[in-house]
């Protein structure tokens, strides 16, 4: 796994990843969704990975890796802080997933890199971006109807979704990451959801990793 030194060395490696992003349709259906995402505690971040059978929404096993915070917070550079944590968890699941969900961004990123495409790209994995603000990019209102969605557009081109995930509810900001398509980003966020705005297998990381922060206070 390539980590930086210093934001130099971060920018570098960003760069060269970027070159290895590939948004392409997927090559089967994935049977197995994980959501992940990471908390901190002082110098500590607590990286979980939930997986789920797909597309029943069924939980199966959830992992968690707690590691040293080495990569200080710079906007667009979260993958060097939450990532080693992630990709720990990610590879203690006794399962590999199919996709990976990621409380972040896809390409919708300044460099085209966000966390999703980031890890997705390490860890050779198909995966979602799926955030709650936007990053870049601008974008018209979707309808108030589950479902709907409008195109992010980031210097010209289309980068991600405005996705309505609940009736009449905030959407999401949701940009495939790596071996993915947008299209297909959106029809698995819209299957991963139940009652709440946040796919499944997100939620669960979110609520894990905020359980388990509260024991390294």
């Amino acid at each position: 796994m390539r980590w930086p030194g210093d934001l130099g060395d971060a920018k570098r490696i960003q760069e060269s990843l970027g070159e290895e992003v590939k948004i392409v349709a997927l090559t089967r259906r994935p049977l197995l969704i994980a959501g992940v995402d990471a908390a901190f505690s002082g110098g500590l971040v607590i990286g979980v990975a939930s997986l789920y059978r797909y597309p029943a929404m069924v939980p199966l096993e959830d992992a968690h890796a707690v590691l040293e915070v080495l990569f200080p917070y710079v906007p667009g550079f979260l993958s060097f802080r939450e990532g080693p944590a992630i990709i720990d968890a990610v590879k203690a699941l006794r399962t590999r997933p199919d996709v990976i969900i990621f409380d972040g961004q896809g390409i919708a990123h300044p460099k085209g890199v966000g966390i999703a495409s980031h890890l997705g790209v390490l860890l050779n994995v198909p995966s979602i971006g799926c955030a709650k603000s936007r990053l870049v990019g601008e974008y018209e209102e979707p309808g108030t109807k589950k479902g709907a969605w409008s195109p992010l557009l980031y210097k010209g081109k289309i980068v991600g979704a405005v996705l309505r995930t609940r009736e009449n509810v905030k959407p999401v900001f949701v940009s495939p990451g790596h071996r993915i398509t947008l299209r297909e980003t959106i029809q698995i966020v819209l299957s991963c959801l139940k009652t709440y705005r946040i796919p499944e297998p997100l939620r669960r990381a979110d609520l894990l990793s905020r359980e388990l922060k509260s024991r390294y206070v």
